[in-house]
């Protein structure tokens, strides 16, 4: 090692030692080498917003555990948004103007910020996917209004529920967490699959996740599409029932990313890389079976989430409680922070989630997705990043395309030939 590494070495060990977390990170994480290559990050900092969704938990135990310190950015600090609205703007606005540098975010939304599509004046703001967060584990909860209709992944029986209502003169309202995000389109896939038109049949309103279960116990909602623990919770307040998983609908399905902006990441590429390394190590011991119940303790604190270990640790584990009178234990729709590859962001995964944002007229039907996944998705620097953490070659994907995908109504996307796939779906809104 140089003289140059181990003046750095030393720096950082001094750092961590007064930010008081070597301890922690030590008795916890097993050391690797970091950064002995090089001068180290260009800053120690970076502003990173979350939501209380139990997918940010990498961020959340990254801090907890002292990671971020040991890969040299002592000064990172992770902040609660109040909806994804708010995430958005303070992307709008960085880090340096009392915003954030990046944030735990729906997948779908730095392609909305980077093409000016939700924001102010539509005027565009670059943004990264550096890594994904998750795979699976949200859901789509009903009221109890509904129980007799017993939704499950197959939302037919609501078609004519929803129908009668709306004879009624009634308004059916149904609820997500940002247009154009995952929530919206995984809600709309599901009522579309049904012959249920989400901008025809039913009113879409936007509610922030912590306020979901409060809305549908005052008859705000009919039903709503969230991460967890917010499903949990309802079931466990009696409020609805959960009709299905998202991974009930896509197996295996990407969710939240870090999205950071261009601007950050570009001025900062080894802080960037630091990041990601971060990230994938916290990712890593988020997935252990043995950690799970720490995991639920940690994020369900105060200071993060607020909310009972018992609302968030099951489906974290995949033990899903349904509710009315449905149970099942050990199903293979936990969450995944790692395994699976989930923290690898497919440029395929992209793809489907720009051609989805075209079926809805969120994107135009003209837009280049190969083009535009391009210039957001920065899996290369995962790669780097991930060589960083130390990530084995084996558990690194050889390819940038997961390869066709196949959802529970038997439609295929091949990421190669994306306007087939909006082709075959009868309720939408592009013209393909």
């Amino acid at each position: 090692m140089s003289k140059k590494s181990d003046a750095f070495t030393s720096s950082f060990d001094r750092r961590r030692l007064l930010k008081g977390v070597a301890a922690t990170a030590a008795a916890t994480i097993a050391p690797r080498g970091v950064f002995a290559e090089t001068a180290g990050p260009e800053t120690t900092k970076a502003i990173l917003g979350y939501i209380a969704l139990t997918d940010a938990a990498p961020l959340i135990v990254a801090k907890e555990k002292g990671l971020f310190a040991k890969y040299g950015m002592p000064d990172v600090e992770v902040v609660k948004q109040a909806s994804w609205g708010a995430t958005r703007d303070n992307l709008v606005l960085g880090g340096a103007a009392n915003g954030v540098d990046g944030a735990h975010i729906l997948t779908p939304m730095p392609y909305l910020i980077a093409t000016g599509k939700v924001t102010q004046n539509n005027a565009p703001t670059p943004m990264y996917i550096l890594a994904r967060l998750n795979l699976d584990c949200q859901g789509i909860s009903v009221s109890n209004d509904y129980k007799d209709a017993k939704a499950t992944v197959k939302a037919d029986a609501l078609k004519a529920a929803f129908a009668r209502k709306k004879s009624e003169g009634k308004e059916i309202k149904v609820a997500m967490t940002f247009p154009g995000g995952t929530h919206d389109l995984w809600l709309r896939y599901w009522l579309a699959a049904a012959g249920i038109d989400p901008d025809k049949d039913v009113s879409t309103i936007v509610v922030p996740p912590p306020q979901m279960v409060a809305n549908m116990k005052v008859g705000n909602m009919d039903a709503f599409c969230v991460g967890e623990p917010w499903n949990e919770q309802l079931v466990n307040q009696g409020v609805g029932y959960t009709a299905c998983t998202t991974g009930e609908i896509w197996r295996k399905h990407p969710e939240k990313a870090l999205g950071m902006r261009a601007e950050w990441v570009d001025k900062n590429p080894k802080a960037a890389r630091a990041l990601v390394a971060t990230v994938i190590e916290a990712q890593q011991w988020c997935d252990k079976d043995d950690h799970k119940a720490e995991v639920a303790e940690i994020v369900g604190r105060r200071q993060w989430f607020n909310a009972p270990v018992s609302d968030i640790v099951g489906r974290l584990k995949g033990d899903i409680n349904y509710g009315a009178g449905r149970t099942e234990k050990g199903t293979k729709y936990g969450m995944k922070f790692w395994r699976d590859n989930a923290s690898y962001p497919f440029k395929s995964h992209d793809a489907w989630f720009i051609a989805e944002e075209i079926r809805w007229g969120k994107l135009d039907p003209k837009t280049d997705i190969k083009g535009l996944v391009a210039k957001v998705n920065r899996e290369d620097l995962w790669r780097e990043a991930a060589k960083t953490a130390g990530v084995a070659s084996k558990d690194i994907p050889t390819s940038t395309s997961r390869g066709k995908e196949t959802f529970f109504d038997g439609k295929v996307f091949d990421p190669d030939r994306p306007f087939d796939y909006l082709k075959s779906q009868s309720i939408k809104r592009a013209e393909v």
